[in-house]
Parts: structure tokens; C-alpha cells; sequence
């Protein structure tokens, strides 16, 4: 039973583990103009899903995350004036990527806080089974 406490708390630490890569990577391209793709760079987002947790000979214990898929999202590029730029339209203007950095920012703030709740969990369940231990002895 307990097991399953760290097996689930686990999936959600690489969960938004994951999350807070995303953001970053999203944050560090939030000004290229010329990706591998084609075009800007398009910011990318994990979906999660639930997947059962537990032990082998106990069967499953419970909710786990699991990541499904890295999606691109599908949002338009940003359009900014800058007719001297190589890469701009016969407007002038140049498609920048689809990452508002405050939306990045609240992303790993939100996904930093869910780790530390995780980190909070197998903490208590740690003690939890030392306290049974202690009880024991």
C-alpha cells in the first residue's frame, strides 16, 4: 500500500519534470524565427494521462500520470514589423514563435509547486514508515 504512495507520487515528479523542460525550452526559443520545421519555432506542450500504479504481487493501488504525447500547439505566429529582417514577408513582417513567456513563467511556477506537494508526500510517507518502525522496535 504504502508503495503505491511513492509509485504515484513518482509519476507525477517525472510529469512535471517534463512540464518544466517544456516551459523552458518554450522560453529559450521565445525569439527563433528559423526552426529545423520550417518557420518559427511553435511552442510545445505534454498531455497526461492516468495510468494504474502498484506492485507487482499486489496488483494496482491507484492514479498514476503517464505522458501520452508532446503536442505543438496549433496557436498562429506572432507577426512583428521589422521589414529589414531577411526572413520578413512582402509586408515587412517577420513570424515570430507562439510563446508568451508569462504564460511560461506561470507554467513552471504551477508545475514547481505541484513537484515540491510530491516531494511533500513521499516525505510523509517516509515517516509514516519509520514511525511504524520506531512502533516496532
Amino acid at each position: 500500500m504504502i508503495q503505491g504512495v511513492f509509485q504515484i507520487a513518482a509519476s507525477a515528479l517525472s510529469a512535471e519534470a517534463l512540464r518544466i523542460t517544456l516551459s523552458s525550452e518554450n522560453l529559450a526559443n521565445t525569439d527563433s524565427i528559423a526552426s529545423p520545421e520550417g518557420g518559427p519555432y511553435k511552442r510545445r506542450v505534454p498531455l497526461f494521462t492516468s495510468r494504474m500504479v502498484g506492485g507487482e504481487s499486489s496488483g494496482p493501488v491507484g492514479l498514476g500520470v503517464a505522458t501520452a504525447a508532446v503536442l505543438t500547439d496549433p496557436s498562429p505566429a506572432r507577426k512583428e514589423y521589422d521589414p529589414a529582417n531577411p526572413l520578413a514577408d512582402g509586408q515587412g513582417f517577420v513570424n515570430k514563435p507562439n510563446v508568451n513567456p508569462v504564460t511560461e513563467m506561470v507554467d513552471i511556477l504551477e508545475a514547481s509547486r505541484v513537484y515540491q506537494a510530491n516531494l511533500a508526500a513521499i516525505e510523509s510517507a517516509k515517516s509514516a514508515i519509520l514511525s511504524a518502525i520506531n512502533l516496532l522496535s
